[in-house]
């Protein structure tokens, strides 16, 4: 099933907030459209949000009319700005639009035909290199996990949350096909039930065994011995390894340090964001209240009671035990051993 393709100057995203009862593609001939659809989850995931971004300034930008480079660089910084401020916490969106914004500015082209083909194929190679990323994190993670290894993780970050494949879903894929029989706890992740509705549908679709627990169930489940380690995901990255993830991450970062299990983390370098000292400087998301009150539209809290909804908590780097990257394995200390990473393949 894909994320997200582009057709005949359309970006088809597959929407995620119908899932697992429907698949259902969505249009998305402008801007608006994409930036609603990251806005409202139904496009959600780190890598996943970069790549729609990527092709929603491409839409942004061909559909402006502008008559020169001067108009047409305006018209990409407006578009970029509006999409950037859809949500704050995943820095790949952010990467994705600056990478975009310095592949038109560093082109001496003056022709808005000419520029925007160029953005077009910068989006193209965002998509595709994310694709190929996410199996090298699958390469790189398998190796971390042993023979009929029982896996829990959270939230989603499978293929759904990516071009394809997935990070943390990329490791246990990577693993069940080099014949590892590994089985997998999916967390349902409250309040929107993205383990639930996606990460088991993904897991099934590819035969991996998976049991679904409530997210308060994974204390006891280590306690009672039947989870060998953690992989999760991550939207954001400090420098020096603190990782901001979907709420609920930390805890059981906390929990997995507490039983002696690993606690790993599976992202792509650009979810790195090295302008960031730590943890305590990422912007975390605040959604509304309705979220929480309401379930699948049924509400199931009182009226009027107040709400507090972050989005995403912040796990401290001492926390994990390794994080699984496109360029490989790292391990504390992360300030070195991630900006060491910068240098690989240079």
């Amino acid at each position: 099933m894909e994320t997200m393709y582009w057709e005949n100057g359309t970006l088809m995203l597959l929407d995620q907030t119908k899932l697992p009862g429907k698949v259902e593609y969505i249009q998305c001939r402008d801007y608006e459209t994409v930036a609603e659809a990251i806005r409202n989850l139904r496009v959600r995931g780190a890598p996943a949000i970069g790549a729609a971004a990527a092709y929603g300034l491409v839409l942004g930008v061909r559909s402006s009319g502008a008559a020169n480079r001067e108009q047409l660089l305006a018209r990409a910084r407006e578009v970029a700005d509006a999409l950037t401020s859809t949500r704050p916490t995943a820095v790949n969106l952010s990467w994705a639009l600056n990478r975009l914004l310095a592949r038109l500015e560093a082109s001496t082209a003056a022709d808005p035909q000419e520029l925007t083909e160029l953005l077009i194929s910068e989006a193209h190679a965002i998509y595709r290199e994310d694709l190929e990323g996410n199996k090298r994190i699958g390469r790189f993670g398998q190796e971390l996990v042993p023979h009929g290894a029982r896996i829990l993780t959270h939230c989603n970050a499978g293929a759904l949350a990516t071009a394809g494949y997935g990070t943390a879903l990329g490791v246990i894929r990577a693993a069940h096909e080099a014949g590892k029989q590994v089985s997998v706890y999916a967390d349902e992740t409250r309040p929107l039930l993205q383990g639930a509705r996606l990460t088991t549908w993904e897991l099934i679709q590819e035969q991996i065994p998976v049991t679904l627990i409530t997210d308060n169930m994974a204390a006891y489940l280590m306690a009672r011995g039947m989870v060998d380690l953690v992989v999760v995901g991550a939207d954001r990255i400090a420098a020096n390894g603190d990782v901001a993830n979907k709420i609920g991450t930390y805890g059981l970062a906390v929990l997995a340090k507490e039983h002696g299990l690993p606690f790993y983390v599976a992202a792509p370098l650009s979810t790195v964001d090295f302008s960031l000292a730590s943890g305590n400087d990422i912007p975390i998301e605040e959604r509304e209240p309705g979220e929480v009150t309401h379930l699948a539209g049924i509400p199931v809290a009182p009226p009027g009671v107040r709400v507090w909804n972050p989005a995403f908590d912040v796990t401290p780097a001492r926390l994990v035990t390794a994080i699984i990257t496109d360029r490989g394995v790292v391990r504390p200390p992360y300030g070195e051993s991630l900006a060491g990473l910068l240098r690989v393949g240079k």
